[in-house]
């Protein structure tokens, strides 16, 4: 739901000011999911729809709308643009196998491992700088540009939620079309 409404009046310091144990955890969790397919894991029902469950949970609980005053549907368009190159990147660096039982393996390169942190480390980072002394900074900047604290929360969601979107279709994706050698190459 497009709102050109939603929470325009409201300071940066009301939107999100402090990171709670919930997103903490959220955070960990997605990277947790990564850094385990280093070793491998079965990329079956469960293994696709965890990741797209806890974002998808965090999407309901963050967004209200798509604020559109100002300039937030630029930086909502650079979150979802920021979010689908971390996750349609991570997704092509990522080995799919075969296994002994015939379910699909994904197994995450370092550089996939990577990307995908850095896309987390990205939105945790700017929600700590906020929290932790950068609130005026970013206040001042957002005036300038004409951006509400509703954008940046709704943008950095959407980062979020594209990127693990976007990974997990593409690995299915991919998985489909395994072919009988039982091995899908590196895409790229």
């Amino acid at each position: 739901m497009i709102n050109p409404r939603v929470d325009a009046t409201a300071p940066l310091a009301r939107q999100g000011e402090h990171m709670t144990l919930f997103d903490y955890l959220l955070n960990i969790g997605l990277v947790s999911l990564v850094v385990l397919q280093l070793r491998g894991r079965r990329l079956d029902r469960r293994g696709l729809l965890l990741p797209l469950i806890l974002v998808g949970w965090a999407a309901s609980q963050y967004l209200h709308g798509i604020p559109t005053v100002g300039n937030d549907g630029v930086l909502v368009a650079a979150g979802v643009l920021a979010g689908l190159t971390f996750g349609s990147s991570a997704a092509a660096l990522t080995t799919l196998d075969v296994g002994r039982d015939g379910v699909v393996v994904a197994r995450a390169t370092l550089a996939a491992a990577a990307l995908w942190i850095v896309g987390i480390g990205m939105r945790m980072g700017f929600s700590l700088f906020v929290q932790y002394g950068g609130k005026g900074t970013v206040a001042r900047f957002s005036q300038t540009h004409h951006i509400t604290g509703e954008g940046w929360v709704t943008a950095l969601v959407l980062m979020a939620l594209v990127e693990v979107v976007s990974r997990t279709v593409i690995l299915w994706t991919r998985s489909r079309s395994l072919t009988t050698t039982g091995r899908v190459a590196i895409a790229g």
